[in-house]
């Protein structure tokens, strides 16, 4: 069985889709460490990105994975833990 890793790549991809890219912000720099705020995406833009995490995904993500000092780095963790998880064992 194949396993589906979640990519920084993704999530910029994702990020730009579903709330578009602060014009001050360079989402291809360093970003895994920086909190999501400090990247121009408040709680609206983070509550669509992690539906569409779960949509594409087939996951489901804790709101708190979202908030609460997320970043990027954190998120990707988040994400690519539940993909290591059989479909029938979650």
């Amino acid at each position: 069985m194949e396993t589906r890793l979640f990519t920084l790549d993704d999530l910029r991809r994702i990020l730009t889709e579903g709330a578009g890219a602060d014009e001050t912000v360079d989402l291809d720099g360093d970003i895994l460490d920086l909190g999501f705020g400090d990247l121009g995406y408040e709680s609206l833009a983070l509550l669509e990105t992690g539906s569409r995490i779960e949509r594409e995904y087939g996951i489901t993500l804790d709101d708190d994975e979202l908030t609460d000092g997320a970043t990027p780095r954190r998120l990707i963790d988040a994400v690519n833990a539940r993909l290591s998880v059989p479909a029938d064992a979650a």
